[in-house]
């Protein structure tokens, strides 16, 4: 059982992420079930890279002074598995948004699928999604985006260091993606889409590795606060 000063000279806590929940709502949860075990008035805790609130998986949060460590973490290579969905796209490249333009799929093949992932090896200029956290002009892009204003957004460098199709059940495309910090996994399911000339949008997502880190071995935030010792 982890006492109060474990959790203020730091911890490595790993959660998986529930679906729909923002990974600001993770990091509160468990800082206010910490706060409130311990009777502590406050805690440093943080988590080491985002993930979007219609991704799950793993999500490293730090307390105490191993909230330093967040950099460091937040640059570890990442994987992930997940569903494109083909013949549609969504102007935010995943669900948030309804379909906006659809494509035809009869020409896609399986070699056809297979093949695509071989462009998006090594190192890639990839245009980050207009519905992000990024910022531009002290604004965040998807504020932009809802206000349906047009905006450039520079391309950035990304590596792709493996890319995998593991299922295909048309229009479902499930794979396998391990990169490099900063890569969105939607801007790759938007330009595969037009890599088989059609369009795809992401309908599932999982980080299910951080550097080392496995999400085999996180817990949800619920089983965390139980394992504290707390009621739900």
């Amino acid at each position: 059982m982890k006492t109060k000063e474990d959790f203020l000279n730091g911890q490595i806590l790993l959660i998986d992420k529930p679906l729909e929940w923002s990974s600001f709502q993770a990091v509160n949860a468990l800082k206010w079930a910490i706060r409130k075990k311990f009777d502590l008035k406050k805690i440093k805790i943080g988590h080491a890279g985002t993930l979007d609130p219609l991704a799950t998986g793993l999500l490293i949060i730090c307390t105490g002074k191993f909230t330093k460590k967040i950099p460091e973490l937040q640059g570890q290579i990442k994987e992930y598995t997940g569903t494109f969905t083909l013949g549609a796209t969504t102007p935010s490249y995943d669900m948030e948004t309804e379909v906006n333009q659809t494509f035809p799929m009869d020409h896609i093949t399986d070699e056809l699928l297979y093949d695509a992932t071989t462009g998006f090896l090594g190192e890639i200029d990839q245009v980050p999604p207009v519905f992000s956290a990024l910022k531009k002009d002290g604004k965040r892009l998807y504020e932009f985006a809802r206000e349906g204003k047009e905006v450039e957004i520079k391309s950035r460098k990304v590596e792709i260091h493996a890319f995998e199709i593991t299922e295909i059940d048309m229009p479902h495309v499930d794979f396998r993606i391990v990169c490099s910090k900063g890569t969105y996994i939607r801007s790759i399911a938007h330009d595969y889409g037009k890599s088989v000339h059609s369009g795809a949008y992401l309908s599932a997502l999982r980080r299910t590795k951080i550097g080392d880190f496995n999400v085999d071995n996180s817990v949800t935030p619920m089983v965390f606060k139980t394992n504290l010792g707390m009621e739900g």
